[in-house]
């Protein structure tokens, strides 16, 4: 989804309301469906990954994301290892884009 958010500049932008959904897999899948991942991601780290770069890069220029993830879960199901690599994911996404000179912010708040 693209959202024009300054009269400057297009980003695209991806928002995930993930209270209702605590196991990793159902996270991974609300990510995918917010953001517009390929029918071939595999709901899991690695691909999410993949899903947040390459796929992406190769699609053609990429004016720069916004991401929103609402109240991540803190569930014994999702738990503080599953968040931490979750947001890892976002981080090491953000340097990906910022070496390529696109813009990547990440919002976050937990249940």
């Amino acid at each position: 989804m693209r959202r024009q958010a300054t009269g400057l500049c297009l980003h695209r932008l991806g928002q995930v309301h993930q209270s209702r959904v605590p196991l990793d897999p159902q996270v991974l899948r609300a990510v995918a469906r917010a953001v517009d991942f390929p029918e071939f991601f595999g709901s899991n780290f690695d691909a999410l990954y993949d899903c947040m770069t390459d796929p992406l890069h190769k699609s053609g220029p990429q004016p720069g994301f916004i991401v929103v993830l609402e109240q991540i879960p803190t569930t014994v199901k999702f738990d503080k290892e599953a968040r931490e690599q979750l947001l890892d994911i976002f981080r090491d996404a953000a340097d990906y884009w910022a070496d390529r000179k696109i813009p990547f912010r990440c919002f976050y708040s937990f249940l």
